[in-house]
């Protein structure tokens, strides 16, 4: 994605102030999500909650729908969820072996299909551009893409932290897991098996430094990549508006809703895959799978 974030950076950099300076301020997507409904019970309801929830709504309906008349042999809706539900599975059990994507893909295929779901709903005319003018004069969205708020993707983050301690404590004892951090790897004797201890200590220091960052990492890396997309998207629109005719205004940011179509199911991907990858991580050497074949 560091040819996209190249990209926006360079439009930013290049045509936004010109376009600001001819025709007043440029419409900038802000950092925090907001409230269309302040003044009323609902102050707390924000623009990205709301398309969280409809993206919540519309996998619901999916799974109604593929599940409504179950076939032996599936065609339609039901054909293609089971086509998705088992490429998603076939495709963390690579990842997390039989054992581990038994017990968590409720997690990965859920979240992967909240995210990119989520994602494209962002992409749908009206999605920022419906709402209304504060009494200050500042425009207020009706909808805002989920995942360009920092709530929505820390949310995830650290309910995946929480997550994989448990089942890294769950698959693995406490004093595997402690061991799998700080025990040395290997068979050392004598004076070097005390260096190596050493040594070993020091960089499960920097291990659990590493653990604690992760969610953070992964926070970030989604939230940055879809508020960058849509801002970028959002100063397109706006340059459409002032530079060419209005009915036209869409043109700029075409190519990139091409792009913006990829990024979306890639940051899905990304997040689930390297959420995936750290679980393994800490349970790579407690495999129940091969232990049991072994036995």
């Amino acid at each position: 994605m560091a040819f996209r974030s190249l990209i926006s950076t360079l439009f930013f950099l290049l045509f936004l102030p010109g376009v600001a300076s001819a025709a007043g301020e440029a419409h900038v997507l802000p950092l925090k999500a907001e409230s269309p409904f302040d003044g009323t019970p609902f102050f707390w309801v924000t623009n990205s909650m709301i398309m969280v929830w409809i993206a919540a709504i519309l996998i619901f309906l999916f799974c109604k729908a593929a599940t409504k008349k179950m076939a032996m042999i599936p065609t339609g809706i039901q054909n293609f969820a089971e086509w998705l539900i088992e490429s998603l599975y076939d495709f963390f059990g690579k990842i997390l072996g039989d054992h581990l994507v038994k017990r968590t893909f409720w997690f990965f295929g859920g979240t992967f299909l909240l995210i990119v779901t989520v994602n494209y709903l962002g992409l749908i005319p009206g999605v920022g551009t419906i709402g209304r003018y504060d009494e200050n004069g500042h425009w207020v969205g009706l909808l805002r893409g989920g995942n360009a708020d920092l709530n929505m993707t820390a949310a995830m983050s650290f309910t995946f932290a929480i997550l994989w301690f448990y089942w890294a404590l769950t698959e693995n004892s406490l004093k595997d897991f402690l061991a799998h951090i700080f025990a040395p790897k290997g068979d050392f004797k004598g004076a070097m098996k005390v260096g190596m201890i050493v040594i070993f200590f020091l960089v499960g220091i920097l291990e659990v430094v590493s653990i604690g960052i992760r969610p953070i990492a992964l926070t970030f890396r989604l939230f940055g990549n879809i508020y960058g997309g849509e801002q970028t998207l959002e100063g397109l629109a706006y340059l459409g508006k002032t530079g060419i005719h209005e009915w036209l205004a869409f043109l700029p940011a075409l190519p990139f809703m091409f792009m913006e179509l990829l990024v979306g199911l890639v940051q899905a991907l990304v997040f689930t895959l390297l959420s995936a990858v750290f679980l393994k991580l800490i349970c790579e050497h407690d495999d129940h799978g091969e232990h049991a074949e072994e036995h």
